[in-house]
C-alpha cells in the first residue's frame, strides 16, 4: 500500500508560491455534477461543463487476501457508504490486484450477519454491491490497480505472474463491465509505480518499453478509452525521475516532474488526470520536514512534484493518496498546509485520501480502531475542503439530515477502583439517527469492563456505544440510555461525546 523514498536527494532549492486559478469560466456545480467527466486544461468539470472535484477517501482491502473492502467483518457495507457520505465525501477509491479476477478467488471476512446481501459474490460482484449503493448517495468511485498480486505492491505494472497482457485486458474487461455506468468515472492505471534501489524498476520517458511507465500509461490508457471512451485515465507519477531539477526522488507514485517533457498521450486528450500520493513525516522522514524553513518550504517543493500540472493548465491534478496519523506535531502542519495548497471549492485540486481505513498501519484511518467512530482531529481539518455528494452522480439522494444530539453522564455508583455510570443521548433533531453510535473519550486510568442498553467497547481512551439490534434507530426528540461498568476512578470527565463527526451538546 505505501511508499518509501527509494534514494537520497538533494535540498530543495525554495521557488514562488503560485496561486491556482480556474483554466476556464463555466456554470457552478455541487456534488458531483452529471454525467462522465473530463478535463477543460486543468479543470474537472461535469457533461453540462460545470466545474467538479473529487473530494474523496480510500477504502482499501480488495487488493489483499481478503479480496474485498475491509472493515466488512464488523459492519455493513451501506451503513459505510452513508457514513462517507454524510461527512462530505463524494469519491471513493477502490483499490483491487488482479489476483481478485483469478477464478476460484473468493472474498472473506464478511460477516453474514451483518453483510447478508455480499454471501457467495464474487470479488467483482462484491465491488458491483458497494458502486452500486455508492451511486444512489451521489458519489463518483475510480477503481485503482493497487498491485498484480494480493501480497505486495510492484515497481511495474506488471509481474511474470501477471504480464502486462493480464493487465490490458482486466482493465479493458473493467471499462467495458461498468459501460454507461456514471458512478464510476476513471482507472487509476497502476498504483505508486517506483524505481528500485541499486538500479531497475519504472522509468519516466526513458523509452524502454519494459520500464517506461509514461510509454505503459499510454498503452494502458488507450485500451481504457478504447472500451469505454467516457472515462477519466489517471496516470500516477514515479518516485525518482532525473534530469527535472531538485529533488530528484519523492514519495512512490508522486514525482511527476517528467510529465513536463514527456507528458502522456491519449486518444482523448481531455480524459487524462495527473495522480499523486503526499504523505506525512510520520510515514517517512524525508529531509524537507526537517529543513529549518519548514514549512514555508512545502509549496514550492509541491510545485516542482506536482503543482505545476494544474497551475500551468496543462492537465488536472488528483491527490491520489496523502494521509498521517498525525503523531508528529509536524504532521497535522504539513496536512494543514496540503489542504491550503490544494484550495477550496470546484477549482481546487482533486483529492482522496488515505485511508476510511483505521488498519492503514502508517496513517490510520478516517475511522478511529473501533471501524464506527471518526478520528476527530483529522475530519476537522479536512472538513472545510469536502464537497458533500449532493446532485447525481449514477443515482440520486437527498443530503443527508443534519445531525443534532444532546448527551448527559451521570456516576449511579462508585467504589474505591471502580464505578458504574449512564450516558443518555437525545436526538435533538427532527430525523432519526440511523444504526447511530456514540464515542467519547474516556479520563485517563478509566477502562469499561461491560455496558447495556447499547454495544459498548473502548479501544485506547475512545469509548464507542453502537444502536442494538433490537433499536437501531433513534427518532427525533427521542432519548436512549447507556449504561457501563468501569475501572479506575469515577472523579474524572469524559468528554469529546459525539455521534459520527457531529458533537453532541452536553
Amino acid at each position: 500500500m505505501k511508499r518509501l523514498l527509494a534514494f537520497a536527494v538533494a535540498a530543495l532549492v525554495g521557488g514562488a508560491v503560485l496561486t491556482a486559478s480556474p483554466a476556464t469560466a463555466a456554470p457552478q456545480a455541487t456534488g458531483t455534477g452529471t454525467g462522465y467527466w473530463h478535463a477543460s486544461g486543468s479543470q474537472l468539470v461535469d457533461a453540462t461543463g460545470a466545474p467538479v472535484r473529487m473530494t474523496g477517501v480510500n477504502w482499501f482491502g480488495a487488493e489483499t487476501g481478503n479480496y474485498s473492502p475491509h472493515g466488512l467483518w464488523s459492519r455493513n457495507y451501506k451503513d459505510m457508504l452513508d457514513q462517507m457520505a454524510s461527512l462530505g465525501y463524494n469519491t471513493l477509491r477502490l483499490p483491487y490486484s488482479n489476483q481478485l479476477f483469478d477464478p476460484g478467488v473468493k472474498p472473506t471476512s464478511i460477516d453474514a450477519v451483518q453483510n447478508p446481501d455480499l454471501q457467495g459474490l464474487s470479488g467483482l460482484q462484491v465491488l458491483d454491491k458497494i458502486i452500486a449503493y455508492a451511486g444512489t448517495k451521489g458519489m463518483r468511485v475510480i477503481l485503482d490497480q493497487h498491485r498484480p498480486d494480493s501480497g505486495a505492491q510492484s515497481a511495474l505494472w506488471y509481474t511474470s505472474a501477471y504480464p502486462e497482457s493480464r493487465w490490458l485486458s482486466d482493465w479493458t474487461m473493467l471499462a467495458q463491465h461498468y459501460k454507461g455506468n456514471t458512478t464510476v468515472i476513471g482507472a487509476d492505471l497502476h498504483n505508486e509505480p517506483h524505481s528500485i534501489q541499486g538500479g531497475g524498476g519504472a522509468c519516466w520517458g526513458c523509452g524502454d518499453t519494459a520500464t517506461d511507465w509514461r510509454l505503459a500509461a499510454e498503452r494502458g490508457g488507450n485500451a481504457v478509452l478504447a472500451a469505454n471512451p467516457d472515462w477519466l485515465v489517471i496516470v500516477e507519477g514515479l518516485d525518482c525521475v532525473s534530469g527535472t531539477g531538485d529533488p530528484q526522488c519523492g514519495w512512490w507514485g508522486g514525482n511527476l516532474s517528467g510529465a513536463k517533457q514527456f507528458p502522456v498521450r491519449l486518444s482523448k486528450p481531455d480524459k487524462l488526470v495527473y495522480s499523486a500520493h503526499e504523505y506525512a513525516t510520520s510515514v517517512f522522514a524525508q529531509p524537507w520536514f526537517s529543513d529549518p524553513s519548514f514549512p514555508a518550504n512545502l509549496p514550492a517543493l509541491w510545485d516542482h512534484f506536482f503543482g505545476y500540472l494544474q497551475k500551468q493548465n496543462i492537465a488536472p491534478v488528483l491527490l491520489g493518496e496523502f494521509g498521517t496519523t498525525l503523531a508528529d506535531p509536524r504532521d497535522k502542519t504539513w496536512l494543514q498546509e496540503l489542504m491550503k495548497y490544494a484550495g477550496t471549492g470546484t477549482t481546487g485540486m482533486s483529492f482522496t485520501y488515505w485511508s476510511w481505513n483505521p488498519n492503514s498501519g502508517d496513517t490510520g484511518g478516517i475511522l478511529n480502531d473501533d471501524w464506527t467512530t471518526v478520528n476527530q482531529a483529522k475530519q476537522a481539518i479536512l472538513q472545510p475542503y469536502l464537497i458533500p455528494p449532493v446532485g447525481s452522480g449514477g443515482g440520486t439522494t437527498d443530503p443527508p439530515p443534519a445531525v443534532s444530539c444532546a448527551v448527559t453522564y451521570h456516576v449511579d455508583n462508585a467504589w474505591q477502583g471502580g464505578f458504574v455510570a449512564s450516558v443518555t443521548l437525545k436526538n435533538t433533531g427532527t430525523s432519526p439517527l440511523k444504526t447511530w453510535a456514540l464515542g467519547w473519550t474516556v479520563p485517563s486510568g478509566t477502562q469499561i469492563t461491560g455496558g447495556w442498553g447499547a454495544t459498548v467497547t473502548q479501544s485506547g481512551q475512545q469509548a464507542t456505544a453502537k444502536a442494538p439490534a433490537w433499536a437501531p434507530d433513534l427518532a427525533g426528540g427521542a432519548s436512549t440510555s447507556i449504561g457501563f461498568q468501569a475501572t479506575g476512578s469515577s472523579t474524572g470527565s469524559p468528554g469529546g461525546f459525539a455521534v459520527g463527526a457531529t458533537p453532541c451538546s452536553a
